[in-house]
């Protein structure tokens, strides 16, 4: 079943490293995995998506570290889950106009043309990228790029 981590780590070399090295002892394949400066310089959170048979464990040895400040499993319903992608599609002049509206039925931007292809940049959860992705096959899609997801929970509840 697939789990979101929410990590609190010191902003320090070598950290995202140790982490990694957790899921690798555990034989354990991170799906996606977004790290960035919280608002204190010190600190990055990293987002980690995976399937993850004993989360319980996993955020254990999390915890063990030095570098995590705070290690926690949110539970489904109680974040919000965002993932940031560019999709390049092959395209032409005729066929453009269909792609710019499937792109605006989705929120999706138009940030590069050419004479033959278009790309779009689109942010939202996995089923709204998976429809778009959908409804562009039979243009043929070209490039997906994925940026891993971010997540924070939802109310007053903070990591």
């Amino acid at each position: 079943m697939k789990q979101t981590l929410s990590i609190l780590v010191k902003n320090d070399p070598g950290v995202l490293i140790g982490v990694i090295d957790i899921f690798n002892a555990k034989k354990l394949n991170i799906d996606s995995l977004a790290v960035g400066i919280t608002d204190n310089v010190k600190t990055s959170r990293i987002t980690i998506v995976a399937d993850l048979p004993d989360a319980d464990e996993i955020i254990s040895k999390l915890s063990e570290h030095p570098f995590v400040l705070k290690a926690r499993c949110l539970t489904e319903g109680s974040f919000i889950s965002r993932s940031h992608v560019f999709i390049k599609v092959k395209s032409d002049n005729k066929l453009r106009g269909q792609i710019v509206q499937i792109a605006n039925i989705f929120r999706a931007k138009v940030v590069d043309v050419s004479s033959d292809t278009t790309t779009l940049e689109i942010t939202g959860d996995e089923d709204k990228i998976n429809a778009l992705s959908g409804m562009l096959e039979d243009f043929g899609i070209l490039e997906i790029v994925r940026a891993g997801s971010v997540a924070i929970e939802r109310g007053t509840l903070q990591l």
